[in-house]
């Protein structure tokens, strides 16, 4: 059994979990032969890249691959697909390896981990995860090595692309190229560019979207959540893709590229740091959206900024919230609030306290690394080599709370039942 007694629960293993997963990654990663030849790998720079691969964001606070050797490289692209699945998927997949069954309690664990509403189905839904990871990953690195090979040696072109494809598809925006220059050098290469953009919006999607797609085949078959999901990542990525084309001087590939890496993949094929104001902040509103619920993403989530758009328009004109002739449940409304303003308390706060110990850098340069790190999404303007070890911490932090959920960590602690006991209603003046 995962769970040996009532104290761990499904909120607080996966936090645990989580965390245990970071100090091992931290510890492999500070072994000598982690790095390279002549570097000396810093305790809170390994802390940094152990949080950042495992909750899959792809902050970098040293260059991956001038700094870490074949090894370490391999052990963060491990850490991105832990991560990724999730440590439930993976511990049930062995499991099942290993010819045991599972009980009610990992089904539980998945349950939780992957955002699901039923235990139904919850054991070949981690069989469907599995495939299709390996799958679209396998794809992506055979894409991906048409291009690679072109700059590499068939070997080097290999590992790269093999790494490229895991980080992709499970929204890490973590690169091997070296020089701290991502994907700035294939910026104009669109195989590339569609190739990345392909993983990320799959990986994004949500295992269980993606296998009802696959089943049902049919957009009029599909659930109400994946007809959201599917609405909100096809309008967010138009209407990024747009603001940016207009804001900054990018090509419509560009600006197509950066609006589907915004929502938590970190990839970037031009240097944000100049990019304008107002690009930076469309940046920003799409990362703190995200992707979608038991996806390999972050944010808010796009369940959740659809269901509080449509719940205050149905609350301002006194009509009941619906989507696609259903209803949404009162509880998922008062989620998704939930959600939202304890997603807007972090980044304030970590904001807030970043811009006191960093007072060398702007507002919007902190918010906005900030919020990719909430978001796990790990675009950067530039500055996260330049953090004092302080804002290092704080930003694993964010990153740790962005990937598990500001609810999730809210509710670490078993609740006690409530009593009968209720009190006399006294109205609040709102407004």
């Amino acid at each position: 059994m995962i769970l040996t007694n009532r104290w761990l629960s499904p909120g607080r293993f996966l936090v645990l979990g989580f965390a245990a997963v970071i100090l091992l990654g931290t510890i492999l990663l500070l072994l000598p032969i982690s790095a390279n030849p002549g570097v000396t790998i810093q305790p809170v720079d390994a802390l940094f890249t152990s949080t950042s691969a495992v909750c899959v964001t792809g902050l970098i606070a040293i260059d991956t691959a001038d700094h870490f050797s074949v090894f370490g490289r391999t052990v963060v692209a491990l850490l991105i697909q832990i991560g990724g699945l999730g440590i439930t998927s993976i511990g049930v997949t062995f499991i099942l390896l290993a010819g045991k069954k599972i009980g009610l309690r990992e089904r539980i664990l998945v349950k939780e981990a992957l955002n699901l509403d039923t235990l139904k189905g919850i054991v070949q839904l981690v069989k469907s995860v599995m495939l299709v990871t390996l799958s679209f990953e396998f794809v992506g690195m055979a894409l991906s090595y048409i291009v690679f090979s072109q700059d590499y040696p068939p070997l080097s072109a290999l590992g790269i692309s093999a790494f490229h494809s895991i980080a992709a598809f499970n929204n890490s925006g973590f690169d091997i190229l070296g020089g701290y220059q991502n994907l700035i050098p294939y910026r104009d290469n669109v195989l590339l560019n569609l190739t990345t953009c392909g993983l990320i919006i799959f990986g994004g999607l949500g295992f269980y979207v993606i296998r009802e797609i696959l089943h049902k085949r049919s957009l009029r078959n599909l659930s109400m959540n994946t007809k959201i999901v599917l609405t909100m990542t096809v309008s967010l990525l138009a209407i990024g893709t747009v603001l940016l084309k207009l804001t900054d001087d990018v090509t419509w590939l560009g600006a197509f590229f950066q609006s589907t890496s915004a929502r938590t993949a970190g990839f970037s094929t031009y240097a944000l740091g100049d990019f304008t104001t107002a690009g930076q902040f469309v940046l920003i509103i799409l990362m703190f959206i995200g992707a979608s619920p038991g996806s390999t993403g972050g944010g808010i989530k796009t369940t959740t900024t659809f269901t509080l758009l449509k719940s205050l328009f149905a609350f301002s004109t006194n009509r009941d919230c619906t989507a696609f002739r259903r209803k949404i449940p009162n509880e998922s409304i008062m989620k998704a609030f939930i959600v939202t303003v304890l997603a807007f308390i972090v980044v304030c706060f970590m904001t807030l306290l970043i811009c006191i110990i960093e007072p060398q850098f702007t507002f919007m340069q902190v918010l906005f690394e900030v919020v990719s790190g909430f978001g796990t999404v790990g675009l950067s303007t530039g500055i996260t080599p330049d953090l004092a070890d302080l804002s290092k911490v704080l930003l694993c932090l964010t990153m740790f709370i962005g990937r598990l959920g500001p609810l999730t960590m809210a509710c670490i602690w078993v609740y006690q039942p409530s009593s009968n006991l209720s009190y006399v209603e006294e109205r609040v003046t709102i407004g």
